[in-house]
C-alpha cells in the first residue's frame, strides 16, 4: 500500500493517508503533468542569447528591499566589497570572489570598492578605487566611472578616496551606521569626524530576507546558469563512452562553461564514479571510469555571480544494471512528485517529507527495507540511513544560497543526541551544499505529524521545540513556505554509503531490524543516484529551470552519441 502526504492547513501540518495505486508506475522517462516546464525551444539550444543585454543590473531595486526589511526610515547602509588577497607567503593570488552581500546592492564585480545607501535621502552610491597608469601596464584597466554607471542603476559612481568625506557629512545627520560586522565600521579620526552608532546585527536579517525572492533581472541570471550547465551535461553525454576518467568528465564540462563565457564554476564539480557516488560531496574526480556501474554528476555553471545547481546520473556504459535502474527508478519518482507538488504557499518541509514516504515505499519493494510497515519504518527514520540530506534549498548569488528569516527545511542545525550523531561531529552543525537530516530529524518530523500539532510548547522566542527525546524540529512561524520568485533545487537522493550505514544503522538494533543485508549487499556497487533540477516558484505553480537530459532521453544521447 503506498502512502501520500496531505497538507493540514489549519494545523501547519501533514497527514499519511492510503494512497490509491496508479493505474500504471511511473518510469524513468515520465515527465511531470503538473506545473509549467520551459519549453525546450531553439533559443535553447543556440546558446547566443546568452549575452543579450538586460540593461542594468537592478541594485537600486535591491536596495529598497533590504530598506523595507530593515523597517527603519533613517540612517547609512556600508557594504564593502572583497579585496585582493595574496597566498600566504607568496605574491599569487587566489581567483577573485565578490563578496555577495555586497555584489546584490552595487552589482560590481571589482575589488577593492564599496556601497552605500543613505536611507533618508534613498541615494545608492558606488565606490571605486583609482586605477593609475602603472597599475593599468600590469593588470590592465577596470572599469570607469561611466561604464559602472551604465551597467546598473546606482544613484552615482565615485571614488573610494573620498569615501571618509562622505561618512562625515551624512552622519552628523544619520548617526546610524548599519553593517554587517563590527569590524567594517571606518575609523573617522579627522578633524570634527561626528559621533555616530553602529547596528551590526539588523543588516545581515535584511538583506538575506530581500534575496530569499529573485527579481526578473535575477531569475535571468539563473536561467542563463542553467542554460550553460545542462548544455554543458549534454555534451557529457554525448561524448561520455569515449571518456576514462573522472578527470575528463570534469576537464570537457568546466571547459564547455568557460567557452560559453561561464567565467567559474558555482562549486566544484562532483564527477564520482562507481561506489564513490555514495560520497556527497566528492572532489577527488581522478578515478578511472571503466568497472564502474553509474557517474553522479553534480555540477553547475555561475552567470554574472549567479549560480546554477545541476545534478544528473547515468550509467557508464548507456547501459543499467537491475539494480542500478530500480534505484534510478526511485529517485525518478521522487523528484517527478515532488517538482509536481511545487507552488505558492507550500511548506517545503512537506516537500521532504513526501520524498520520504517514496522512498520508503520502494525501497520496500525492492527489498532492502523489510519487518515493518511503511509507518513502523518511517517512524524510525531509517530513511535516513539512504537519503541522508534535505530535498533542496534557495540557488541565487550562492549556490546554497540565504533563507532570510525562516528555515527553509524544519530541522535543526545541531547534531542530536544519540546514535553517535553529535560525537562524530564533535556535535557541530553540517553546513555545505546539502543539509544533513539524521533519523532523529526525520522521527521527531513524524511524530509531529502524526499527532497534528504545530509545534511543542517552547518559550516564546527561541524558535524550537524538543520533541521524542531531544530531536529539534524548527518552530512553525520559522518554517518556510514557498513564494512567487523563489528558485529552490529538488534534489533527491539515495545513497549506499557503507562506512556510514555500517557504522549508524547496521549496528543500531532499531534500525538494522528494517534492512535486509542480504539485498543490501548487492546495491553496494551502485553507489548512489541523484537527479537535481532548479525550480522556479511561479504565481500558480513552477518552472522547471533545468534542461538537461535524463531517463530514456539521456540514455539515448549516451548510446547514439548524438549531439
Amino acid at each position: 500500500m503506498d502512502y501520500d502526504l496531505v497538507v493540514i492547513d489549519e494545523f501547519d501540518a501533514l497527514a499519511i493517508e492510503p494512497k490509491a495505486p496508479a493505474a500504471a508506475p511511473p518510469t524513468a522517462s515520465s515527465q511531470p503533468t503538473a506545473g509549467k516546464e520551459k519549453l525546450r525551444t531553439k533559443q535553447q539550444l543556440n546558446l547566443d542569447w546568452l549575452h543579450e543585454n538586460l540593461g542594468k543590473y537592478p541594485a537600486k531595486t535591491h536596495a529598497k528591499k533590504v530598506a523595507k526589511e530593515l523597517g527603519v526610515q533613517s540612517g547609512l547602509v556600508y557594504l564593502p566589497g572583497q579585496i585582493e588577497k595574496r597566498y600566504e607567503d607568496s605574491d599569487m593570488s587566489p581567483e577573485f570572489r565578490q563578496r555577495r552581500h555586497f555584489f546584490y546592492m552595487s552589482g560590481c564585480d571589482v575589488p577593492g570598492c564599496a556601497v552605500t545607501y543613505d536611507l533618508r535621502r534613498d541615494r545608492l552610491v558606488l565606490w571605486i578605487p583609482y586605477t593609475d597608469s602603472r597599475s593599468i601596464l600590469w593588470y590592465g584597466s577596470t572599469p570607469s566611472i561611466e561604464e559602472l554607471k551604465a551597467a546598473s542603476d546606482v544613484d552615482d559612481v565615485c571614488y573610494i578616496s573620498h569615501l571618509w568625506r562622505y561618512f562625515c557629512a551624512v552622519l552628523k545627520v544619520d548617526s546610524t551606521l548599519y553593517l554587517l560586522h563590527p569590524e567594517q565600521a571606518p575609523k573617522l579620526d579627522c578633524y570634527g569626524a561626528p559621533s555616530f552608532h553602529t547596528d551590526s546585527t539588523s543588516l545581515r536579517p535584511a538583506i538575506e530576507s530581500a534575496r530569499v525572492i529573485k527579481t526578473d533581472y535575477e531569475i535571468a541570471m539563473i536561467r542563463r546558469a542553467n542554460a550553460v550547465s545542462s548544455a554543458a551535461h549534454k555534451l557529457i553525454l554525448t561524448r561520455l563512452r569515449k571518456l576514462s576518467n573522472e578527470r575528463d568528465i570534469n576537464a570537457i564540462f568546466r571547459g564547455f562553461c568557460l567557452a560559453q563565457g561561464s567565467k567559474r564554476q558555482a562549486y566544484p564539480v562532483i564527477a564520482a564514479a562507481g561506489r564513490a557516488a555514495s560520497t556527497l560531496h566528492y572532489i577527488s574526480n581522478d578515478q578511472p571510469l571503466a568497472g564502474r556501474q553509474l557517474v553522479v554528476l553534480d555540477a553547475g555553471a555561475e552567470w554574472d555571480c549567479y549560480a546554477s545547481d545541476v545534478t544528473r546520473t547515468f550509467p557508464v556504459d548507456g547501459r543499467f544494471s537491475p539494480e542500478a535502474a530500480a534505484i534510478y527508478a526511485i529517485v525518478d519518482r521522487m523528484q517527478r512528485e515532488c517538482i509536481a507538488r511545487v507552488r505558492p504557499g507550500v511548506p517545503f518541509y512537506s516537500l521532504h517529507l513526501h520524498a520520504c514516504v517514496v522512498a520508503v515505499g520502494e525501497l520496500m519493494k525492492v527489498g532492502i527495507l523489510h519487518g515493518g510497515t511503511p509507518s513502523e519504518i518511517f517512524r524510525q527514520g531509517t530513511v535516513a540511513a539512504f537519503f541522508p540530506h534535505g530535498l533542496g534549498h534557495h540557488v541565487g548569488l550562492e549556490v546554497h544560497d540565504v533563507s532570510g528569516r525562516a528555515r527553509l527545511l524544519a530541522t535543526c542545525g545541531e547534531m542530536p543526541s544519540g546514535l553517535g550523531w553529535g560525537a562524530a561531529w564533535g556535535g557541530r552543525a553540517l553546513w555545505a551544499k546539502r543539509e544533513w537530516v539524521s533519523p532523529q530529524m526525520v522521527k521527531g518530523l513524524y511524530n509531529e505529524v502524526m499527532t497534528k500539532a504545530a509545534v511543542p510548547k517552547v518559550a516564546r522566542g527561541t524558535g524550537a521545540g524538543v520533541v521524542d527525546g531531544g530531536s529539534e524540529v524548527v518552530e512553525a512561524s520559522k518554517r518556510q513556505r514557498l513564494e512567487k520568485g523563489m528558485v529552490v533545487t529538488i534534489e533527491p537522493g539515495i545513497y549506499f554509503c557503507r562506512p556510514y550505514i555500517e557504522a549508524y544503522f547496521l549496528k543500531s538494533p532499531e534500525h538494522s531490524k528494517f534492512i535486509n543485508r542480504e539485498v543490501l549487499e548487492k546495491y553496494w556497487d551502485v553507489g548512489g543516484v541523484r537527479i537535481e533540477d532548479d525550480i522556479l516558484v511561479t504565481e500558480d505553480g513552477y518552472e522547471n529551470l533545468t534542461t538537461a537530459p535524463k531517463g530514456e532521453e539521456m540514455l539515448k544521447i549516451i548510446n547514439e552519441g548524438s549531439e
